[in-house]
């Protein structure tokens, strides 16, 4: 019973969705250009019609080398602040899985050079 009661509100949602997409598409201009992939917009301002103010002055403007290094420091310790730190297990099992990939490819790197070295001696005789 629940389920059928679920299919219906989905059948209605379903017609919600359908008159909304239908109402946008009508709302659309006929003249604008229709893009596949990315993000469209309505309406886009060209460089004539473009706000002629000026634009402000960037920060590093007339700032100091000293209150351009602090500041830099200030940005890194925000942006270190927004990290999600792993927890000790976190951090112990990934050490343990890269310490034993770089095991593992290095083993590998060193059958390949041993079997590549004995294949060499071999086609071309050994000198000693």
């Amino acid at each position: 019973m629940a389920e059928s009661n679920r299919r219906g509100e989905d059948a209605a949602d379903d017609r919600l969705d359908d008159e909304v997409v239908a109402d946008e598409a009508d709302a659309v201009e006929a003249d604008e250009p229709v893009s596949r992939g990315g993000t469209a917009t309505r309406s886009r301002k060209r460089a004539d019609e473009a706000d002629s103010k000026p634009k402000a002055r960037s920060e590093t403007g007339r700032v100091g080398f000293f209150g351009r290094i602090a500041r830099f420091f200030r940005e890194v310790v925000a942006e270190l602040r927004k990290v999600i730190w792993p927890t000790r297990k976190e951090l112990l099992t990934y050490t343990a899985v890269v310490v034993t990939f770089v095991a593992v490819v290095t083993a590998l790197v060193v059958g390949l050079d041993f079997v590549f070295a004995k294949g060499a001696l071999w086609v071309f005789g050994n000198s000693s």
